[in-house]
């Protein structure tokens, strides 16, 4: 029963598709905008349908009591159907007929759905989620009341009960998956296992206190305009959800994760270990840099990074006067009560805000086109706060719900600036992650793939070449601030050594921890949730710096091309007026960008 809507909605997939598109007979048709614009509207709108938590994260509310089983073998082969079928509709465009704005449609389509098919050949549905990321770890901020899932009606209540009884059958697949990839010996590294089963035994999600279990949140905050008796409804009802359907999943996946899967899960670091590891990993590098770098140039790239920013680091040591080596000062900067000047998570809180309010007035040279989206500082929920890093949670384009920077504190007394603070705000909020990112879903007259798509070497290397504003934003003129941006380029530029050695067997886990030690001011336990996180999601973390070195080079060239008539603030909009694109993609767009100025 579980494919049956799935294969319904195909259907209704493809016979809309063809039904827009079927214009002439002839092998190529020739489109105006509005048809090129039907293609891809008529895309995006069943892509909601196969991903409904995806049309509630951005405030669709159309599907929030759904909850595919997106990890099926017959879903996904219904999926790549699905893709399959508008690649044929794109090869009937006359490609040279579009203008240069319905060709940069075509291509993010294009590029799209040749990755989501190309990503299944490497069978990632073996691996349904990991400590860092996956339905297990997103669905407590879900139900809690906190995230995305609204619940404000009695719908929303309802919507959540319906969508929390699939979560066992999701569970129970994802089982099953990972058993087919022991089968194959496609499984995950044990050291990253021995962190999944703590999360699944978490107290917030399987204490059968209820008014502690986090999944109780909409009943502990239910709006005061329901009656008494809606109240006491809903009471019951999610209290026999937590009971009979959260709880029992939870504690069958790490008992399963325990007894079965560990046992069989593998001691080496890298992805060259599985089958064909070679080749899924650089499918991964191609995926999240969308270029053709192969492994040995980026990390070749990263060296030279780390060697230059070393140089960098050595300047501040002498300004503050360090007698010693360069590893001996990065260490210092771990245990130096300078580096770490607060007492409270409010106090932290507070100086992120006072950022904000010290880079506002240059925000509106640089930029000219700011986002409406609502902004907010938030400390992580302590569930998940052991694990998690900085992080940016998308607001919806109507304002009704804020960007949110999240700060995970779980001792205050220990955050230290040198492992990067301003240069943190920059990056994951203003004008990083939130500008960029808001801009993009604000923008109606992109299609709505392209307002809610992202490409993570875009919209990572934007974030991360924010960081580098932070002099003309007047930032780091402390020397701690000045090391905390220089640590966090040094992060983005280990990441390139790191996880191109990592994946392919050159470095370990151990060996990686030393060297990422060696170049930043991380304690054990930071520089191991960090590598764990590359070991985790192979390929991501050379987004960042891939990225932020091509919009670099973009600004450097068209600074020294155009001289005089260079407007930072144009070239920045321009970067930003049509979202996350693949760099190819960029680089055409701000040539002919240049060309008009």
């Amino acid at each position: 029963m579980k494919n049956i809507l799935f294969k319904s909605i195909l259907i209704f997939v493809l016979a809309m598709l063809f039904s827009a598109c079927k214009k002439s007979d002839s092998p190529l048709t020739k489109v105006t905008p509005v048809e090129l614009d039907s293609i891809a509207a008529n895309y995006y709108e069943q892509y909601l349908k196969i991903y409904p938590l995806e049309a509630t994260a951005q405030g669709d509310l159309r599907y929030n009591d759904q909850l595919p089983i997106n990890i099926d073998k017959d879903f996904i082969s219904g999926e790549i159907s699905f893709y399959n079928s508008v690649q044929n509709q794109l090869k009937k465009i006359d490609y040279k007929s579009l203008s240069d704005d319905q060709k940069t449609v075509y291509d993010v389509l294009d590029y799209t759905l040749q990755d989501k098919i190309e990503r299944y050949a490497y069978h990632p549905e073996y691996i349904p989620f990991t400590q860092f990321s996956g339905l297990p770890l997103d669905f407590p901020l879900l139900g809690s009341g906190e995230g995305s899932q609204p619940f404000k009606t009695e719908k929303d209540y309802d919507d959540w009960l319906k969508r929390a009884e699939k979560f066992p059958e999701w569970m129970d697949t994802a089982i099953e998956n990972f058993r087919e990839g022991m089968k194959v010996n496609y499984v995950l590294p044990k050291k990253l296992v021995l962190k999944m089963i703590p999360q699944m035994k978490a107290k917030e999600i399987t204490t059968n206190d209820y008014t502690q279990n986090i999944f109780y949140g909409p009943i502990n905050n239910i709006p005061q305009k329901f009656s008494v008796q809606q109240k006491e409804k809903y009471t019951v009802l999610y209290k026999d959800m937590i009971a009979k359907k959260i709880i029992p999943s939870y504690t069958k996946m790490a008992n399963f994760l325990e007894t079965e899967y560990l046992p069989k899960s593998r001691e080496s670091d890298g992805i060259n270990a599985l089958p064909k590891g070679d080749g899924i990993y650089k499918y991964y590098v191609k995926s999240w840099t969308t270029t053709t770098k192969t492994p040995e140039e980026i990390n070749k790239i990263g060296l030279e990074q780390v060697a230059m920013l070393r140089k960098e680091m050595e300047k501040v040591k002498q300004q503050l006067g360090f007698n010693g080596t360069l590893e001996q000062f990065i260490n210092h900067m771990k245990e130096d009560p300078k580096a770490m000047p607060y007492q409270t998570n409010k106090e932290i809180l507070d100086a992120f805000n006072g950022i904000l309010k010290k880079i506002t007035p240059n925000l509106k040279t640089m930029f000219s086109v700011t986002p409406k989206t609502p902004f907010e500082i938030r400390q992580t929920e302590k569930f998940r706060e052991a694990s998690a890093s900085a992080e940016y949670i998308v607001g919806t384009p109507d304002g009704k719900r804020p960007g949110i920077f999240y700060i995970p504190l779980p001792d205050p007394k220990k955050f230290n600036i040198t492992s990067g603070m301003e240069s943190l705000f920059l990056h994951e909020a203003i004008p990083g992650h939130h500008y960029q990112i808001s801009l993009q879903q604000e923008n109606t007259k992109l299609p709505k793939f392209m307002r809610f798509g992202w490409f993570g070497a875009y919209g990572e290397g934007w974030a991360h070449y924010c960081e580098t504003l932070g002099p003309e934003f007047g930032l780091y003129t402390d020397p701690y601030q000045k090391m905390g941006y220089l640590s966090d380029q040094m992060l983005r530029a280990v990441r390139l050594v790191v996880d191109t050695e990592i994946h392919t067997g050159k470095m370990t886990r151990e060996q990686a921890i030393q060297y990422f030690m060696n170049n930043i001011a991380y304690d054990d336990a930071g520089a191991t949730a960090e590598v764990e996180r590359y070991m985790a999601v192979p390929g991501q973390a050379l987004a960042y710096k891939i990225g932020a070195l091509r919009i670099r080079e973009l600004r450097d060239q068209y600074q020294k091309q155009l001289g005089s008539k260079f407007s930072l603030a144009k070239f920045h909009d321009e970067v930003l007026n049509q979202g996350c694109l693949p760099l190819d993609v960029l680089g055409r767009k701000m040539e002919n960008w240049a060309k008009k100025q």
